[in-house]
């Protein structure tokens, strides 16, 4: 039990849309990414997803809207909700997630971005 200091642990990667977990709560997991363009669209079908901003602001699109969250903010999906996170004018966005540890990257979407390991940092 020590504490994780969130920026050093986003400083040890640098690849976009590629998830790295930092610990495990229970079935959940806790994950650093960062993102840079547009995601895939995808849902989960029995998971909700809690993303957090660290830096930066991200938008979350939805089928009838998108919701922007901006730094120090967050938005949760619930499951079975299409979504599709992006940034805009190539800004990197540093994002904490909470998920469970089943949660699949793109839920049903096979995608040349769908990453099927996470690493732990």
């Amino acid at each position: 039990m020590k504490p994780i200091n969130l920026k050093e642990k986003h400083a040890l990667f640098t690849k976009h849309w590629h998830p790295h977990q930092i610990a495990v709560v229970d079935d959940m997991q806790v994950i650093l990414a960062k993102i840079k363009g547009e995601f895939v669209w995808h849902s989960h079908a029995e998971e909700d997803e809690l993303f957090q901003v660290l830096k930066g602001t991200l938008y979350m699109k939805f089928r009838d809207r998108t919701e922007i969250v901006k730094e120090g903010e967050l938005i949760v999906v619930p499951k079975g909700v299409e979504h599709c996170p992006s940034t805009k004018d190539e800004e990197e966005v540093h994002l904490l997630l909470f998920e469970k540890l089943e949660t699949a990257h793109t839920g049903e979407v096979e995608h040349e971005l769908t990453q099927t390991h996470y690493p732990k940092i």
